[in-house]
This record gives C-alpha cells, structure tokens and sequence, in this order.
C-alpha cells in the first residue's frame, strides 16, 4: 500500500463514449425518468393513504400472515439444491450504490415486499411499530401531526426501516441518540429454521438484539421493529454560521457546534464544507408554532418544489451572516430529498435554476432505483470510477485528518458533517468506540459514549472536472485504509474495496459470528462479508459460502 501521505500524480485523462452518456442523461432523466418517477411515487402514497384507512388490527393481522407466509416460504427451501436465502427484491431497487452482484448467483429468494406498513403508533409507550419497507417520508407523514417523530429520521424519503437497521441510518439528532439503530426498542426477526422471535435489549434474544445492526439481513429477516418515539413541535429554529480558515479550523467549528462550551446542546447538529477555507454550521432547535409566527421571526418553507435547493440557501450565510430562520418541522425533515443532497445538480445540471424549480421543480427528485435500472453497466461502472459516493464514521477529534485526506485524494466538495454517538454496548458489537476513549475526555466524549462524525463524500472529485486521470477504485482503497488505520469507519452501502481480512480489521466479527452460529444462519443465509463484497459471485464461491463455512475472524490490531 502507497504511503496515504503522498498525493498521486496526477496525467490527463482522455474522454470516452461514455463520457457524453453521462453528460447528456439529463434528456433521459427529462422525458422518462422524471415522469415515471411521479407515477410511482403517486402509486406508493395511494396505497400508504390505503394502508393507514385500515384499523391497526387489521393491519396486524396481515402481518401476522405475511410472516407465516415466509416462515412456509423458508422450509421449503432444500439446502442441497438451492443456493442461500435472500429477498426477491430486484438489486436495482435499494438506495445504496453497493451493487448488488451476489444476487447475480444461484440464490433462494424470499418475497417480503408485502411488508410496508405502519402496524401501530402507540403515543402512551412512545413506540412505533413498523414493517421493514416503511419508509422515512412515510412514517414522518404520520406521526408529525401528532406531534410526535422517531428519534432519528433520516433526511432521504425513501430510506427504509429495514435498510437502516440491518445497515446504517443517521440524522442530525444522531449527537443526542445515536444510530438509527440504537433507537430501536425491538426487532421481531424470522430466522433460518422458520423460528419467528422478538429481541429485545434485555430478553432471552438480546445477544440478536445486538447482532441485528450492521448485518445486512444476515442473521434473519426483519419483518417488524418496534422504534423510540419522541416529542417534537411544529417548526425547527434553525441557527445557520459561516466558518471559514484552514480545514482544522473548519473542524474545531463544526466541534463547537457538536459539543458547545456554553454545555447547551441543540436539537439538530449538521454541518457543510464548501472549499477546503470555508463551511457552515447548522444548529436546530424545535419550537412552536406560536414562537416562529411571532412578528419579525422568518418562516421559510423549504420543502415547497420552487424553493432554492437547500445546501445552496445554506451556502448563502458566507455571504451574508449568521441567521435564523423557522422551518416546518417535517420540511426540515427531508431538506436534501428534493436536490438528492447535492447530487441532483449533477443529474441534472439545470435543476437548480429558477426556471426549471417553478416549471417541473414538483418533478423532483427522480427515484433513485429507477436511475440505477436504466443506468446500464457501462454507466454503473463510470460513476465507479469517476464518482464518489461513501461515508467516514470518524471519532470527532478527528474530523480535521478526514477532511484533509478528502482534500488531497479527491478533493470532492460539497462535504457532510453529522455528528453521531457511538455507545458502549453490553456486547463488542461489529462497530464500536476506542478502547479507553472515556480517559482522554475529549469533546463531545461521554463516559458511556464517543461521539463520531459521518463525513459524507458525494460528488465528482475536482479532478475529472479540470480533465486529470483519477482511479475511483484505488481512491476508495486508500480512504478504506485510513479508515481502518484511525478507528473509523465505512458503511456498507456504498462500494468498497475491501478484502475479506481488512473487512475484519474494520468490523469486529467475534459477537456477530457468534449470533450466525447459534441462530443457524450459517449455510442459509450469506456472510455479511460476502453480501457487501464487491463484483460477480461465482457459484464456487456459493458453494463455499453454503458449506461452513465460517472464515476465520480477523479481528486482530493492523
């Protein structure tokens, strides 16, 4: 491995066919995607509003049926015929940029689309209880005009329960409770022999309780979870703070915010790096409508389709200050949906523009697995190469180092900063904070958790634009390094380099190999590994992989 201190030098790169593919897409994008986009998105809200008119009861009797159609679903599967188990969703409808290649091999597919529904909000417990497929615009749309939101909601509407659980999920209330995972409360989960269990942190099941975050579906099948619930009002006061100097300084700001010297912590923490000299700081907290319609108070509806894209109306505060202003609590919610946090200018180069957010702004965004669909290999294998798309979970104090290495190995601006705590579990889960972090007493440390940081990389490096050669694969190597180097951390749903030994160095396996032995997972369901691993999986590797398989755990120091 080349020392990651030394930058790459950089030749010219000489353009290809598929260049201008991906140049001119917008007039696919345009005239199909957009428009087909609508129809499903209207064809997804019908069937919530049919959804949400049945009684809970109702509803929970479906899911009841639908979970003894998977249990029948499982036992018919023949381990010596058929390949391991996975849904039968088709690999293009997930968010994430992972390809989803090892459904390309012989598998067994078990149909779990049915579950999408929100069985119950129950405003005594403070609990939701959700099916895997509910996503974040629909259970926002629920329960905000109860007053009430999941502890963490993640910013994009299509981000299901389920990917966020079994993956990872994050928000800018994250510094306060956690992963999305962490706010969940239970899991009912049909295993690998047809069992059907609920876990929760303190039952006969807490060691799968545990287990379930960062494994992939893995273990089991999510078929409901049970998530934390709190109080919220109506608008979100929103505090906006230019920060410019150095990237250390942009950092030591961003900290600040995180873990202010004045010890009173906002609602909402998220922050954005525009150049490597200047960033703003975004602090939130909840108010009432009462308190954000008083005169001289300004109320700024983000969410309407004409509306600047949000990280452009942010940048705004470099030119003109510090301000506040109100946001309806659900539109802040989902600030980066409509502009795809800022992807969708590259979608769309004219997206952003006055005309266009007046004329078919309403369009927007375009649905993400419907651009993955019609992408084409070559297209898939473009933005490989030539785009970044990941996320570095970094212990605060770091945060400086990371934006410097961004910096030098791919200079990719805009940059998002969103501060996390990371607990100290009962259990050595596959991620967990520094040994010995609570003795530094560092900034935004606990003494039952570290916070960390998701510095979230999206856009094409300024190297492509200024027409330089740049290796998107040896570019994810090396931040894979540096990040297993530093205590940090990938989430793995974005592309990644990884052999299986580093994956290892990264993750930890001993509590997550334990779970997949003791609740049979083993030769039904594929290695989490095996599952984020990138490219084709042959049948030989199947057959490896069904076999028992358990590689060694690589746990060991770098």
């Amino acid at each position: 491995m080349a020392d990651l201190q030394t930058p790459l030098v950089r030749g010219k790169r000489k353009k290809k066919l598929v260049d201008y593919l991906v140049q001119f897409r917008w007039i696919f994008v345009i005239f199909f995607v957009l428009p087909v986009s609508s129809l499903i998105y209207l064809n997804i809200y019908l069937g919530d509003m049919w959804s949400a008119m049945k009684s809970e009861k109702k509803r929970q009797k479906e899911h009841e049926e639908n979970v003894q159609k998977v249990v029948k679903r499982l036992k018919q599967r023949n381990p010596k015929k058929d390949g391991l188990v996975c849904t039968a969703r088709k690999p293009w409808i997930a968010v994430g940029m992972r390809n989803v290649d090892y459904k390309r091999a012989r598998h067994f597919e078990v149909d779990l689309s049915a579950f999408r529904h929100i069985l119950e909000i129950d405003a005594d417990r403070m609990v939701a209880k959700v099916e895997p497929l509910v996503n974040m615009g629909q259970i926002s749309r629920a329960t905000c005009p109860m007053n009430l939101s999941l502890a963490v909601v993640a910013e994009l509407d299509d981000l299901t329960v389920g990917g966020l659980i079994n993956g990872y999920g994050i928000e800018g209330s994250s510094h306060i409770y956690g992963l999305f995972s962490d706010t969940v409360v239970a899991v009912e989960v049909v295993l690998a022999d047809g069992r059907v269990v609920r876990a929760t942190k303190d039952n006969e099941y807490s060691d799968l309780f545990y287990g379930v975050p960062w494994s992939q579906g893995t273990l089991g099948f999510l078929v409901s979870a049970e998530i934390k619930l709190i109080p919220i009002k109506e608008y979100m006061r929103l505090t906006y703070t230019p920060v410019k100097g150095s990237l250390k300084d942009i950092a030591q700001g961003y900290a600040d915010a995180v873990a202010p010297r004045d010890g009173e912590v906002p609602d909402f923490i998220e922050g954005m790096v525009y150049t490597e000299t200047e960033g703003v700081m975004m602090t939130g907290v909840y108010a009432s409508k009462e308190e954000a319609k008083k005169k001289g108070n300004k109320i700024n509806s983000v969410g309407w389709w004409f509306k600047p894209w949000f990280y452009q109306h942010a940048q705004t505060a470099l030119q003109k200050g510090e301000f506040v202003e109100y946001i309806p609590t659900r539109q802040y919610y989902h600030r980066h949906t409509r502009c795809l946090y800022w992807e969708g200018k590259l979608i769309l180069p004219f997206g952003d523009q006055f005309w266009f957010r007046y004329l078919l702004g309403w369009l927007m965004p375009p649905k993400v697995s419907l651009l993955k669909a019609t992408q084409g290999e070559a297209i898939r294998n473009y933005y490989h190469d030539n785009h970044v798309i990941q996320d570095m979970l970094v212990p605060l104090y770091k945060v400086g180092e990371a934006l410097e290495f961004v910096h030098r190995e791919m200079e990719v601006y805009p940059l998002w900063l969103c501060p996390h705590r990371l607990y100290k579990l009962p259990v050595k889960t596959m991620v967990y904070p520094e040994p010995g972090f609570e003795l530094h007493q560092r900034q935004g440390d606990t003494s039952y958790a570290q916070m960390f940081t998701d510095v979230g990389v999206y856009y094409t490096p300024a190297f492509i634009f200024r027409g330089e050669e740049f290796d998107g694969a040896e570019a994810v190597r090396r931040l894979e390094q540096w990040l297993i180097e530093n205590h940090s951390y990938q989430p793995q749903y974005a592309v990644t380099e990884l052999n299986e030994k580093d994956f290892w160095r990264m993750f930890d396996a001993s509590h997550y190999e334990l779970c997949r032995q003791k609740y049979g997972a083993v030769g039904t369901f594929m290695s989490v590994y095996y599952k984020s691993k990138k490219g084709r999986k042959t049948e030989k590797e199947v057959q490896e992989a069904e076999a028992a398989m358990l590689e060694p755990a690589y746990a060991e120091e770098a």
